[in-house]
């Protein structure tokens, strides 16, 4: 095996480990890490003035993705050096098991998946039930939401998440290995823990810049794989317009393909409307919306693995 098919190999094991087991456990999670240091280090931050409270984030920032950046290439690299004595085939193919398991903790669509799903099947029960189980997946209030909005909004975080959870961890690691995965995935952690305005409104604003930064080609990408999913291309245009309504610069990319792809109307309520003049959502485009985003997935991965296939 060359050792440039190590990354496919990884991308196929981290995404074959994520569909059959989903994610590893609290303890050895490392995002549920990168959370622990962010939640213990921005409540400081919010006491400070306005102005230390933004030099407090980008030093808190800066610290925490450089650590686990680190961390994760110095095992990344340290691993072809443990495996030295064996044959380049054994040590190509243990490598890349090896790197897939350390890849899939840094992204989650088996997780995101059975979120949505879990959704639209509360939803089946009680409208009460399908805004509590919405409450785990969104940060905005879900209790005046009705049975739509609550459809909306689960398929509004299944399109913006398949890009936060899946391609953006995918794209970084194959143009940076697993060292950029890493600080991409602290990066998104940090936005959705420290990025929003009111308490951290200082605070915060490094870490969302940073977010909106890191996000911005893969959020575009992940539109475009919707599309393929699909099998439809809505038209630059359409597209270009939708994404603009969102206040995200990153996120209205998948959720505008998703409203037009699927002929609806996605909204948050006093915020937004994509695809103003779309029906509303019912059961069956939960299903279409979660079939389409698991076809992106594979192909994100695929395409990725391509990429770093050919790279020399």
């Amino acid at each position: 095996m060359s050792s440039r098919w190590v990354g496919p190999l990884a991308m196929a094991v981290a995404m074959g480990v994520d569909r059959r087991w989903g994610e590893p456990p609290v303890w050895a999670h490392p995002v549920v890490a990168m959370g622990r240091y962010l939640g213990s280090v921005g409540p400081m931050l919010t006491k400070w003035p306005a102005a230390a409270a933004l030099l407090g984030g980008v030093v808190g920032w800066l610290l925490g993705a450089c650590a686990v950046g680190a961390a994760a290439h110095g095992l990344a690299h340290g691993l072809p050096l443990v495996l030295n004595g064996g044959s380049t085939l054994v040590s190509d193919v243990v490598l890349g098991v090896v790197l897939g398991l350390l890849l899939k903790p840094l992204l989650a669509w088996r997780m995101l998946r059975d979120e949505v799903a879990a959704i639209e099947c509360a939803l089946t029960r009680s409208v009460d039930e399908g805004r509590t189980s919405l409450q785990r997946l969104v940060s905005r209030d879900v209790q005046q939401l009705d049975e739509t909005a609550v459809r909306e909004s689960a398929i509004e975080s299944l399109a913006e998440n398949l890009n936060d959870s899946v391609v953006a961890p995918l794209f970084w690691f194959a143009v940076g290995g697993l060292g950029a995965a890493a600080v991409y995935r602290f990066a998104n952690t940090a936005d959705a823990m420290w990025g929003y305005r009111g308490r951290y409104e200082w605070a915060g604003k490094w870490a969302a810049k940073a977010d909106d930064v890191l996000s911005w080609l893969p959020a575009r990408l992940t539109a475009l794989l919707l599309c393929l999913a699909a099998g439809r291309w809505p038209g630059w245009t359409p597209l270009r317009a939708q994404a603009r309504i969102t206040p995200s610069p990153n996120g209205g990319w998948p959720m505008g393909a998703m409203a037009l792809l699927l002929g609806v109307r996605l909204s948050k309520p006093g915020v937004y409307v994509l695809n103003e003049r779309g029906r509303l959502v019912d059961a069956s485009d939960s299903a279409v919306a979660l079939r389409w985003s698991g076809r992106a997935a594979w192909l994100a991965s695929l395409a990725a693995s391509c990429w770093m296939a050919a790279s020399p």
